[in-house]
């Protein structure tokens, strides 16, 4: 049932720790998600935060989700908005848009928890050059369901275990966000051809074999999946039908090698307007090619 396991590789951002998942060597995309951290757990000490400058997207959604701690989303649609613990914020580039990720001040005085996870989805090829739009969803408008026995899910976003989020996507998929209690069973369809799970805190047993926090597991398709709380744990269950090969370079995604050398381009000739209300700064574009700008598949 399982076909490989990533080990996250972690990296210090100054004080604060991202778990690099996906993209991988050896397994670049599951279902159309091409990119995956894993933020934190860190708790800040006071006057730091996160401070992500303003930064361009194409080709993409961005999904960002916390289990603790804030973060305000600018763009330069016009959206501010806070993110808190079960909310969602899903951002579709499309054509590009241009965003900033940071902690607000207020919060930042007193310093505070962080822990989420943040996903970039691939659009499929009809969808690549749609209009960008931003979406905030609140935590009571998510499906989420109860066994009373030691399982809690919430439905980020797409179509799973009979139920569909209010979260507009582009192809078919499911992103989910599972609580399991020590000795609690959930179990994963075999709907979607392509399925993983992270385990974000905790430890489970799957297939005879232990998962610890920081791990990915990439299923082979064909067969429900079994899990068992070992320590009480969050998992992240994600995956869906394949978009195709994509390009990814820096934070710009598409089909085409041509179009990211266009978004490169337009965004170091300054032709890609900054958040109204988070301008005075920017991330320039990097002088060498990150190692992951060969196609994706």
């Amino acid at each position: 049932m399982i076909e490989l396991v990533i080990d996250g590789r972690r990296r210090d951002l100054g004080g604060f720790e991202v778990e690099r998942v996906l993209p991988y060597a050896t397994h670049r995309m599951v279902g159309p998600f091409i990119f995956l951290d894993h933020m934190g757990p860190a708790m800040f000490k006071p006057d730091m935060g996160i401070e992500v400058r303003a930064h361009p997207h194409i080709g993409l959604s961005t999904v960002t989700y916390l289990f603790e701690g804030e973060i305000v989303h600018r763009d330069n649609l016009g959206f501010t908005q806070a993110i808190r613990p079960g909310e969602v914020n899903w951002m579709t580039a499309g054509s590009g848009i241009v965003h900033s990720e940071r902690t607000d001040p207020k919060v930042k005085a007193h310093g505070g928890p962080m822990h989420g996870m943040q996903a970039w989805v691939a659009l499929p090829n009809e969808a690549e050059e749609t209009d960008p739009g931003f979406y905030h969803h609140e935590a009571a408008d998510l499906p989420t369901y109860d066994s009373g026995d030691g399982l809690w899910a919430r439905l980020i976003a797409g179509e799973a275990f009979g139920a569909k989020a209010s979260v507009k996507t582009h192809s078919p998929m499911f992103y989910v966000h599972w609580r399991l209690q020590p000795g609690a069973k959930a179990q994963l369809a075999a709907e979607y051809p392509e399925r993983a799970a992270f385990v974000a805190a905790g430890s489970v047993e799957v297939d005879g074999r232990l998962f610890k926090a920081g791990q990915m597991i990439i299923f082979k398709p064909g067969q429900p999946i079994v899990f068992t709380g070992v320590e009480a744990a969050h998992v992240m269950l994600l995956g869906g039908e394949p978009v195709g090969k994509r390009y990814i370079w820096w934070n710009l995604v598409s089909s085409s090698q041509d179009r990211i050398e266009q978004a490169k381009a337009d965004w170091k000739a300054g032709r890609m307007a900054l958040p109204p209300s988070d301008d005075q700064d920017f991330i320039p574009l990097p002088d060498e090619p990150p190692p992951s700008a060969e196609p994706i598949s």
